[in-house]
């Protein structure tokens, strides 16, 4: 009874946090009900015993996509009236776009009815009871017969990381360096000038 009324809640407040997020006028409202959406994704993955997902639900998305949007969203400087303009041609598309989706959710709930599985369950032949909770199973997985394709993909992720920061401190000619050097043995007198300028007359930097 009480997974039911878990289940159903989180299910109303994840449809709910979708339709705000797409009808909110502001986009950085739009953010935290996208926010609130994988909060209540990560309380139903808990509730069929997926807590990694859920895990990664809440640290992945949660904790650094949703702020990295809301900080770009933040920065940007948007014309609200050209997006709502945007919103209403791309309207029809949004529509038949959705049709697509939905039409394909029944078409995978009606494959698991002809194929005799219900929704959320197994026949038990991929499956094996080895007393251990989901996390633990996949981490005995991922650490014995994947562990190379691991290794490979965190050496990727680690050259990627070193490519932007050699590309973030490259040299540029049409930018100016900070000395710090030059900046710590600076005297007093040479932090201002006075200077007359005739009249008409700018300052030379």
């Amino acid at each position: 009874m009480i997974q039911a009324f878990a289940f159903y809640l989180f299910a109303v407040l994840v449809i709910a946090s979708g339709a705000f997020c797409i009808l909110a006028r502001n986009p950085v409202h739009s953010v935290l009900w996208l926010i609130v959406a994988f909060f209540n994704a990560a309380g139903l993955m808990v509730l069929v015993g997926a807590e990694f997902i859920a895990m990664l639900l809440v640290i992945v998305y949660v904790g650094a996509v949703a702020v990295l949007f809301l900080f770009v969203v933040m920065m940007l400087d948007i014309d609200f009236a050209e997006l709502r303009a945007g919103f209403v041609r791309n309207f029809p598309l949004g529509i038949a776009l959705a049709l697509v989706l939905v039409s394909e959710l029944v078409l995978g709930l009606g494959a698991l009815k002809v194929g005799g599985l219900k929704l959320g369950a197994s026949d038990g032949s991929a499956m094996t009871a080895t007393g251990q909770s989901n996390i633990e199973a996949i981490g005995a997985l991922l650490y014995s017969r994947y562990l190379f394709v691991f290794e490979a993909s965190g050496m990727i992720l680690l050259v990627a990381m070193i490519g932007a920061i050699v590309l973030t401190h490259r040299q540029r000619s049409d930018t100016r360096g900070q000395n710090i050097s030059r900046q710590v043995a600076r005297r007093p007198d040479e932090a201002t000038r006075n200077e007359r300028p005739e009249v008409g007359q700018g300052i030379q930097l």
